[in-house]
């Protein structure tokens, strides 16, 4: 059976962008904007739990050196296109090995939370703000990389706040955070009164997290987010797996936000033995502030 997801793909950027060039030696490597732009289009078939899988040939990733490059991830019944600019994979694909295809094997998980990009050995990467067209507009435009609102901790805090709010969750913040919140930045949103369910026998675990996704009617965790703006990634995942260990029957996915500089830190860290054996790694990914600021931006529009 055809792919009506990469022709329906190529119809929408020919409609925003004008021609599309397709590249000799390859069926999935396209240019735009007269070459200024390249872009590589992945497909996978939707499997359990909404899971999806992907090989990235490493001669094709080579074509996109040199030029502003972008890897799109496609599947069917895709509501936008998750475009992912090369700049932000060549990091993790450093950790990755090759497979004996020539290929690089990638997951992207869709969760109730969140959309992960998965690369065995390395680890899970929240990828949520790079859904629709903004990087291809910005590319195009000259406009280059936007970088991160310089803000402090408990703005960025607001802002996950704010996220979880739009997207149908309950929000809970540590109390002696609550009046440092800024209101300024986002729109107020109520603030669960006490401890999320299924927390209450760890209390003083919850006390030291930053935000948590609650599911609406007290449902449970969706998911867990620590701050690492000036502090150690380790002891973020370290509060993280006390959380996976002493309650198993919740599932909420756990969230690392830091720089982007940070992010080799956190797959060095995050793959270490006592995570591999808990199976923290499994359900742990990192978002830099730019990822977050343009899911806040994303969030506000829809």
């Amino acid at each position: 059976m055809a792919n009506p997801s990469k022709p329906k793909f190529l119809e929408q950027l020919r409609a925003r962008f004008g021609e599309v060039k397709k590249l000799a030696g390859s069926l999935s490597l396209y240019e735009i904007g007269g070459g200024e732009v390249r872009i590589y289009t992945r497909y996978s078939k939707r499997h359990a739990r909404k899971q999806g899988f992907y090989g990235l040939r490493k001669a094709d990733l080579d074509r996109l050196e040199g030029v502003s490059g972008f890897v799109v991830f496609l599947w069917d019944e895709q509501e936008m296109p998750l475009i992912i600019p090369t700049g932000h994979l060549v990091p993790l694909l450093e950790g990755a090995g090759l497979a004996s295809d020539g290929q690089y094997k990638a997951g992207v998980f869709i969760t109730d939370s969140s959309t992960e990009l998965y690369f065995a050995g390395v680890g899970r990467f929240s990828v949520d703000g790079f859904y629709g067209w903004s990087a291809l507009d910005a590319a195009l435009a000259g406009r280059g990389k936007k970088a991160a609102p310089q803000l402090n901790h408990f703005q960025w805090q607001t802002i996950v706040g704010s996220i979880g709010a739009r997207k149908g969750f309950d929000i809970w913040v540590p109390a002696n955070n609550r009046s440092r919140l800024d209101w300024n930045i986002a729109e107020r949103f109520p603030l669960l009164g006490r401890t999320p369910p299924g927390f209450a026998s760890i209390s003083n675990v919850i006390d030291e997290i930053d935000v948590i996704w609650v599911h609406r009617g007290e449902q449970g965790p969706a998911a867990l987010f620590e701050i690492e703006h000036s502090t150690s990634i380790y002891s973020g995942l370290l509060r993280f797996n006390d959380v996976h260990l002493l309650s198993p029957k919740l599932k909420p996915r756990y969230h690392i936000i830091a720089d982007s500089d940070r992010r080799s830190e956190f797959v060095r860290l995050v793959n270490r033995p006592t995570f591999q054996v808990s199976r923290l790694a499994d359900v742990c990914s990192f978002l830099d502030y730019q990822q977050v600021s343009l899911w806040h931006e994303k969030t506000n529009q829809s």
